[in-house]
């Protein structure tokens, strides 16, 4: 993948249109549907750009390999969190990496510090939340608490939470795309600036 913006935001655009209709964890919005709600949901809670693309892209790891969607039959984890980090994070600042990254470790860690939190979950996110080894340990939360981005982690883990409900109305892909570019192109400057500092 290249990283000019306009071409990484059209390949991301092209995941949405060809994959987007596809089932949603076994529930009752398709894949495209729950991530444009967290990202509207941040848009309209006035979150900045990291926050609201970090939701619009917190799940693109189901797009991005050859194994399909998540289902209430599977008997392992897919990682998805995995390939969707690993499918931008050339691109994209640290913070929304870190926030496609960690999503599933965010459930695991806010089950463990919040034992009412679990209670919160979806059927298919408790399935999933099994799958990808429970609530973490004492030990597990502690060190996950001292991750530099925690705060934007958390955000959207809310907002992926949220992002659950039929036939709720959201802009397009499209609608998001400037604030995609905009992460890129800070990024592309950054990245750069670093390596070409003495």
């Amino acid at each position: 993948m290249t990283a000019t913006p306009d071409t990484l935001v059209e390949t991301l655009a092209a995941l949405f249109a060809d994959q987007g209709a596809k089932s949603y964890l076994g529930e009752a919005v398709t894949m495209a549907e729950h991530m444009l709600q967290g990202a509207w949901l941040a848009e309209q809670l006035g979150e900045e750009d990291e926050i609201v693309v970090g939701a619009l892209l917190h799940d693109i790891g189901h797009f991005a390999g050859d194994r399909g969607t998540f289902a209430l039959t599977d008997s392992e984890d897919r990682r998805h969190e995995a390939s969707g980090a690993a499918l931008v994070e050339q691109h994209l600042p640290p913070a929304v990496v870190a926030c496609i990254r960690e999503h599933v470790a965010a459930k695991r860690y806010l089950c463990a510090v919040d034992p009412t939190y679990v209670d919160t979950l979806s059927r298919a996110s408790q399935h999933s939340l099994r799958l990808q080894g429970g609530p973490m340990s004492a030990e597990e939360a502690a060190d996950f608490a001292r991750h530099p981005h925690l705060e934007a982690i958390l955000k959207v883990r809310h907002l992926d939470d949220a992002g659950k409900t039929p036939e709720r109305w959201t802009p397009d892909f499209a609608h998001f795309a400037p604030r995609l570019r905009r992460l890129i192109e800070a990024h592309r400057k950054s990245d750069s600036g670093q390596r070409h500092r003495p």
